[in-house]
């Protein structure tokens, strides 16, 4: 009886604290779209052709990133956030949530 109730109530405390966890794990792609148009305009999203910066159509399908480091949502903020070369970084300019929804746009390219 007693390691049911302490089963049932350890799934309990998991599943409470993972629902917030993955709440705000992802982004709306929709979103990321929209907000995808202000970089646009150094970045073609239907190509891998560059403009001003390289093109970011199949982006996580590639191995590396222009900083070599691999193509991973963490890695993909922190270009966002810190900038690299010739491409500035956008800090706190664009919200954690904006990124979200940028990384799943990305995805679908």
């Amino acid at each position: 009886m007693k390691n049911a109730l302490f089963a049932t109530v350890s799934f309990g405390l998991v599943l409470g604290l993972s629902l917030p966890m993955t709440a705000f794990q992802g982004g709306d792609a929709k979103k990321g779209q929209a907000a995808f148009d202000n970089c646009g305009i150094c970045h073609n999203a239907d190509s891998t052709e560059a403009k001003v910066g390289p093109g970011l159509k199949g982006l996580f399908k590639k191995e590396k990133l222009v900083t070599g480091k691999p193509v991973t949502e963490e890695n993909v903020k922190a270009l966002i956030t810190d900038g690299t070369g010739s491409m500035p970084g956008f800090g706190d300019a664009i919200s954690a949530e904006d990124k979200d929804h940028l990384i799943a746009y990305l995805k679908t390219l």
